[in-house]
């Protein structure tokens, strides 16, 4: 067993949904201690009860800690991020509440600040019911939890703009120009420089955290058949367009706008390593179809790694241990992987050589 492994954190979410289920069948395989430290965020009283109701075995030892110092690999950790210990949270499972909304965001709130004081390598979040989160005052001064986690990591990176951006196995990564706002406010939203900057930054974001040298990026457009040259909207003509044009002249590979309804029938997405789209469901309604068992939403652009399976609470099937730990499983392993990606890509751009730097001498030859 190896000390060099990752520290990844595990928040519980809303512990009336499916986050503990995922999180218990994820680390009954004892494989997983191979692979990483986990460290939940969450409490040992709803560990265990949701442990007994379902019937899950952990073959790795579990241990309450205080820090994620005190993590060793081949053991399940608990940080205790409750109300105390002699708490009592009244359970209901597929029943949201203030309390389990409380809960979720005192267990964010911890690992958020062991991840920015770099105690942690990643953390991955199990789903929140957003609405009772977000009546959540938050610690630091910010009057109520915010729209996603998204915008939660992101609050103490204020320098740093992320993306949410999801991802499978298949190669399929689906970068959004916005993310929780009202359809009626999406084309306002819309600007040329918006769209170049979110396209710069997917390019980076496909080159450090998925290893593609030359990314090719889709734009997809906001109108019914891409405008139609104006008849349907004049976006595109006056801003998406123009925005294309705009970083071809730079270098990248960057193309369209593309007719959404057709390039995701059409599976025109294959061609490329990955897409921009514009709001919320144009992206993630045609991914979730595709993906919905081994999806990953990853909060991209930050300087801290942050996954979480691409559905939701899922209070429908809570506590009844028919959840499909898959999309929290592959969540851990892109974690893993978006972390050796960006080692990876510090090292080899740490110093490089010289393009273009004319002939060289090397073993009394000349080269070019």
């Amino acid at each position: 067993m190896s000390d060099s492994l990752y520290k990844l954190g595990l928040t519980h979410g809303d512990f009336n949904g499916v986050g503990y289920e995922v999180i218990l069948k994820t680390l009954s395989d004892e494989r997983m201690g191979e692979l990483f430290v986990p460290i939940v965020y969450g409490t040992k009283q709803l560990f265990d009860y949701y442990k007994r109701l379902l019937e899950i075995e952990i073959p790795l030892p579990v241990h309450v800690i205080r820090t994620p110092q005190d993590a060793r690999p081949g053991t399940v950790s608990i940080i205790e991020c409750g109300r105390g210990r002699d708490a009592r949270p009244d359970i209901t499972p597929g029943i949201p509440s203030g309390e389990s909304g409380l809960y979720a965001v005192l267990a964010l709130e911890r690992a958020r600040a062991d991840l920015d004081a770099g105690l942690l390598d990643g953390v991955v979040t199990a789903p929140i019911h957003k609405e009772t989160a977000h009546g959540v005052t938050l610690s630091d001064g910010v009057e109520v939890f915010p729209e996603g986690h998204t915008e939660f990591f992101a609050h103490t990176h204020p320098e740093e703009k992320p993306m949410m951006l999801f991802t499978n196995r298949t190669g399929l990564q689906v970068g959004l120009l916005t993310i929780h706002i009202p359809l009626s406010e999406v084309s306002a939203a819309v600007t040329r420089e918006g769209i170049i900057n979110a396209a710069r930054r997917l390019e980076r974001i496909l080159k450090v955290d998925f290893a593609v040298d030359k990314p090719r990026i889709a734009l997809l457009g906001l109108n019914p058949h891409a405008g139609e040259n104006g008849l349907m909207g004049t976006e595109e003509e006056q801003i998406l367009k123009p925005a294309v044009k705009d970083l071809w002249e730079t270098g990248m590979l960057f193309f369209g706008p593309y007719p959404a309804d057709g390039f995701w029938g059409n599976a025109a997405w294959q061609k490329f390593d990955g897409v921009l789209a514009l709001y919320h469901d144009q992206g993630l309604i045609p991914f979730k179809m595709m993906a919905m068992n081994d999806g990953v939403n990853v909060t991209a652009g930050l300087s801290v790694v942050r996954t979480s399976p691409d559905h939701g609470t899922a209070f429908d099937i809570a506590g009844k241990g028919v959840a499909d730990p898959g999309s929290f499983r592959a969540a851990v392993y892109q974690a893993i992987d978006i972390i050796d990606k960006r080692k990876d890509y510090a090292e080899h751009t740490s110093n490089p050589l010289p393009l273009n730097a004319g002939h060289r001498r090397r073993e009394g030859r000349e080269f070019d």
